[in-house]
């Protein structure tokens, strides 16, 4: 098993946050109704703010995986929101990510990540081949940034490693849930999805530094 270093601390401390639900449900609630805000950035401002706005993006994908149980949503909504993004009727896309349909595959948190790769660098005309190159290296970034952060993109690998010390296939049958559950595998699953929309803020930040 990896060290846990400071990954594990924060496990440990997701384990027993104080969760706002009716506040995260509230923030939530607005951007159904009123749509994820459009936004012109500020480069210089948010270059002077970098870590300000990562760990509010880190924070609020952990707050969205704990409300949705869904990893690859929440990583991918405090991205979006923060970058005003596509539009919260494009997360149902995610809906069946987490673990790659919870196959024991790659986690849902580096779906939800490349997700709003696509929607930063991507354009709508499928034949713009620079965007999809810039999205595509922007996905070959993060995931060497990821494995680096938590060991593998691989679900059981970072359950196993950072999370439960094993892996909690929770759909295999009901038992299996109901102990996933009794482990507060919500709460400790908020970890990658912090993660993956952190190093995700950081490449779209990064990419502004880089624009002339």
């Amino acid at each position: 098993m990896a060290e846990y270093g400071h990954v594990g601390e924060r496990v440990r401390d997701l384990a027993v946050r104080a969760w706002d639900v009716p506040g995260i449900v509230a923030r939530y609630r607005r951007l159904l109704v009123d749509g994820i805000p459009r936004k012109d950035l500020d480069v210089s401002g948010i270059l002077t703010r970098t870590q300000e706005i990562l760990d509010r993006v880190q924070w609020k994908a952990e707050e969205y995986e704990y409300l949705g149980h869904n990893c690859a949503k929440g990583a991918a909504l405090a991205v979006m929101e923060e970058f005003g993004l596509g539009s919260v009727e494009m997360l149902k896309g995610l809906s069946a990510f987490p673990g790659f349909g919870v196959t024991g595959s790659v986690c849902g948190a580096v779906s939800g990540a490349l997700f709003v790769f696509g929607l930063y660098f991507g354009r709508d005309d499928m034949t713009d081949y620079g965007a999809t190159g810039a999205a595509i290296t922007a996905a070959r970034d993060f995931i060497p940034r990821f494995e680096a952060q938590l060991g593998s993109i691989l679900c059981p690998r970072i359950q196993e490693d950072y999370i439960f010390g094993r892996y909690l296939d929770a759909r295999a049958s009901p038992e299996h849930m109901a102990t996933f559950i009794q482990e507060q595998g919500y709460a400790k699953c908020a970890l990658p999805a912090g993660v993956g929309a952190r190093l995700a803020a950081e490449l779209i930040i990064e990419s502004l530094q880089a624009t002339p």
